[in-house]
């Protein structure tokens, strides 16, 4: 084969030269496999003034992320890291309509919430009991048992009592509906604990 002149050698280096246009798609694919490899971010504000108490609220891109009962936020802040998220900043704005809406809420000027949750961090089977126990409708309970028996493990009531006392999202997903089988209300996670189960109950025209 005789050498290559000039021209082919130049010839060569265009046509191996990526094009404007690959180049451009490949940077937008790495971007978006840096992004999707990146903790999603989360934002967070206070409700400071509700009748259960202060509330922390906190929102990411794919929903709600967490609601967290008293004024400390340091404890709620390092479990959202645990689950899997990245940066958390606290943000009036990101945070407003949820924080608006779990107000009415308690306020008795909303008869439901809207349930976009981020599961992130969250395992299948809690999913589960929390999707089951947001059927409950407003104004009934279900017992720890019965919920165990819809979810078709009869034998699982005090793994859902585990799975409900790990709502990342309490009121909005209403585990305080889940009662014991003698209708005592058992724990909540609450800052006053039982006293505002009862509260939430007693809102929603439950009878107990």
């Amino acid at each position: 084969m005789p050498p290559k002149t000039r021209f082919d050698l130049a010839l060569d280096q265009l046509l191996a030269a990526p094009r404007p246009e690959a180049v451009a798609r490949a940077q937008t694919a790495l971007r978006r496999r840096l992004q999707a490899e990146q903790p999603p971010a989360v934002w967070y504000d206070l409700v400071p003034d509700t009748p259960v108490g202060p509330l922390w609220v906190a929102v990411s891109e794919a929903g709600l992320a967490a609601i967290h009962y008293g004024a400390d936020a340091r404890a709620w802040l390092a479990a959202l890291r645990r689950r899997g998220f990245g940066a958390a900043r606290r943000s009036a704005e990101k945070t407003a309509r949820w924080r608006a809406d779990v107000a009415a809420y308690l306020l008795g000027r909303k008869r439901s919430l809207p349930a976009r949750v981020d599961w992130r961090g969250v395992t299948n089977f809690q999913r589960r009991v929390l999707e089951a126990a947001a059927h409950i409708p407003r104004g009934h309970v279900q017992t720890y048992q019965g919920l165990a028996r819809e979810l078709g493990r009869p034998q699982a009531a005090r793994a859902v009592g585990q799975a409900l006392r790990r709502n990342p999202v309490p009121i909005v997903l209403p585990c305080h509906r889940v009662v014991a089988a003698d209708g005592d209300l058992r724990g909540y996670l609450g800052q006053h604990g039982v006293q505002t189960k009862a509260w939430l109950l007693h809102l929603e025209g439950a009878r107990l």
